[in-house]
């Protein structure tokens, strides 16, 4: 039984959630992606590869992402990398340069290297065929081998599938889907021109169930146009109905300066600030009060599932997918503007497809930039991903891997975190910073005090809000 929409908990209240509502990173790395520079290239990365295939061989496992940029029509709130196309066919000429990314990039691993976690991005990756998809599968599964138990998990746009494709995924060895609701709302979805039943979205829930896959998530955006307080607490009490594993509940960021198809968007009809806020206490508080528990961020998961499980144990890891149980590993990125990390580098590869299709034509991986960490860098990395994951910094650890005095290379840092304190965000105890209860629905705010490009506040604009 689903229960009635309630208040968000204690402390948390519009004047917190208004004071709290500024841009900033979300911090699937540190630095962010927008520090990537292009100095970092093909030579850089082929130089990671090859110290972690010399220093750690096939004793630890990869996780993998594949990048499918196709979609058949544009969702106006898209900030992705995407192709819009009806033609099916073009497919074809991408998965053969997968494939030749995929055979350049294993020259400089070990053979076969072993994967834990498996994702398919996009776009849509149900642009692909059935057929595609087996043979991207088969593709990978000679290239890589799948741990025992690994996750392989793909976005879904629910337009795109119906129970037989369902079925197909599950064929191929895919035990987990996020399915993209966004909001159940008719007016909201011809704003932003995604219309998808929620008849239709609950039969592929229950056929997904019905198939075994392990987890289930639902994506959801709060701020989209028309959206009313009251229209998205009825998306809330309809998807909490539906019982998905996971959600992820993002805000909109309208950026119609950096993403074209946001210019669609009447920004008239986009929600003020004040109800956007309230559409948010009213999630967190239906979605807490409906037996999901609050995991960080914009993520919420069911007592009983993995994530929630991890969380109470301190086990909770960040990638470039957000929150993972998997152990932090090192992430290879496959496709078009798709991101890995490697070692102490991040890298992305081009984001057009001709960019990609003319580096691999040459025999090249298509690296366009990347970052090779310094110490400082590093050493914020351990310290904000701490933070992100478990909430609590023990200096003691930090001082040992990285061979400071927290106290004083910190100073200002934990100078800063006063006012977070008195907000009852943070407690600094002699030894340790611990994130409280209430702060955790605010770790991005706590996480950027440690961030040395933030400094300066003219700079936060690149990014979305954290609200």
């Amino acid at each position: 039984m689903v229960k009635t929409l309630s208040a968000p908990p204690p402390g948390i209240d519009a004047d917190l959630l208004r004071r709290f509502d500024v841009a900033g990173p979300r911090y699937t790395s540190y630095p962010t992606a927008d520090r990537f520079v292009e100095a970092f290239g093909e030579s850089e990365y082929i130089r990671a590869l090859e110290q972690r295939r010399d220093m750690v061989g096939g004793s630890a496992p990869l996780s993998v992402y594949v990048h499918i940029p196709f979609c058949e029509s544009v969702c106006y709130y898209c900030a992705c990398n995407k192709v819009i196309t009806k033609h099916h066919e073009r497919a074809g000429e991408y998965l053969q340069a997968l494939r030749k990314e995929i055979a350049l990039t294993l020259r400089h691993l070990d053979r076969a290297p072993l994967v834990s976690q498996l994702h398919f991005g996009g776009g849509s990756p149900t642009f692909l065929s059935d057929a595609e998809l087996e043979a991207l599968m088969a593709d990978l599964r000679q290239a890589f081998r799948l741990q025992p138990g690994a996750e392989v998990s793909i976005e879904v746009d629910p337009r795109t599938v119906d129970a037989g494709r369902l079925a197909h995924l599950r064929r191929l060895g895919f035990n987990r889907l996020s399915f993209g609701v966004q909001d159940f709302d008719p007016d909201v979805q011809k704003a932003v021109h995604r219309i998808q039943s929620h008849d239709s979205v609950v039969s592929l829930m229950q056929e997904a169930r019905a198939l075994g896959f392990e987890s289930i998530n639902v994506d959801l955006i709060y701020g989209l146009p028309l959206q009313t307080p009251a229209s998205f607490a009825r998306t809330v009490q309809q998807v909490a109905s539906l019982r998905p594993d996971r959600i992820a509940l993002y805000g909109y960021a309208h950026l119609p300066q950096r993403f074209k198809p946001q210019r669609r968007i009447d920004a008239a009809q986009l929600p003020q600030a004040a109800d956007k806020i309230q559409m948010l206490a009213g999630a967190i508080g239906g979605f807490l009060s409906n037996g999901y528990s609050y995991i960080g961020m914009d993520h919420f998961a069911l007592h009983e599932d993995s994530l929630a499980v991890a969380k109470r144990q301190g086990r909770l890891h960040r990638n470039f997918q957000g929150y993972s149980t998997q152990p932090d590993c090192d992430l290879i990125g496959l496709g078009v503007s798709s991101i890995g990390r490697v070692g102490a580098t991040y890298s992305q590869s081009v984001k057009t497809l001709p960019e990609y299709y003319d580096a691999l034509a040459q025999d090249q991986l298509p690296v366009a930039r990347g970052l090779a960490l310094n110490r400082d860098e590093l050493l914020r990395r351990a310290v904000i991903m701490a933070l992100m994951c478990q909430g609590r910094i023990e200096f003691e650890s930090i001082e040992l891997a990285h061979l400071i005095d927290f106290k004083r290379y910190f100073a200002s840092e934990l100078a800063q975190l006063h006012g977070l304190e008195e907000t009852g965000m943070v407690v600094v105890e002699p030894a340790a910073i611990q994130v409280t209860a209430l702060g955790w629905y605010f770790v991005r705010a706590v996480a950027m005090v440690f961030d040395r490009y933030l400094q300066a506040d003219q700079q936060r604009a690149r990014f979305s809000r954290i609200i």
